[in-house]
């Protein structure tokens, strides 16, 4: 079993209230070299919170979230960084619609079936 460390992903269409719906997830395993995100918006949930939300921007962002791990140039300049980097700045706070909750941590032997577990408890 390996160590590991994830954040709950956020969505708060209306930053200032402070309320959110958990949309996604991001699990990094560094003894296993390993950085994945995974997410599932449900549009209504996110419209309960602001009707005028755009549901396509927020997956947009996630979309990004998902490049950054993936090490894919469409993430921008962070997506070139080693993987613990680009895990501690997609958990840095920020004042964003799309932002990380705290990280917990856990122990894993497959990490990609420990992101959809935790896609399954907290987010689905």
């Amino acid at each position: 079993m390996k160590p590991f460390d994830y954040v709950i992903l956020r969505a708060a269409p209306r930053i200032q209230r402070g309320e959110f719906i958990n949309v996604g997830a991001v699990l990094y395993c560094r003894a296993l070299d390993y950085l994945g995100a995974g997410w599932d918006v449900n549009p209504e949930r996110l419209k309960a919170l602001d009707p005028a939300v755009d549901v396509d921007v927020v997956c947009a962002s996630l979309d990004q979230i998902r490049a950054i791990c993936a090490g894919d140039a469409a993430g921008g300049p962070a997506a070139g960084t080693t993987i613990s980097e680009r895990f501690r700045w997609l958990a840095a706070p920020r004042s964003t619609v799309v932002h990380p909750g705290p990280i917990h941590s856990g122990i894993t032997e497959d990490p990609a079936a420990d992101l959809e577990r935790l896609l399954d408890s907290f987010v689905r």
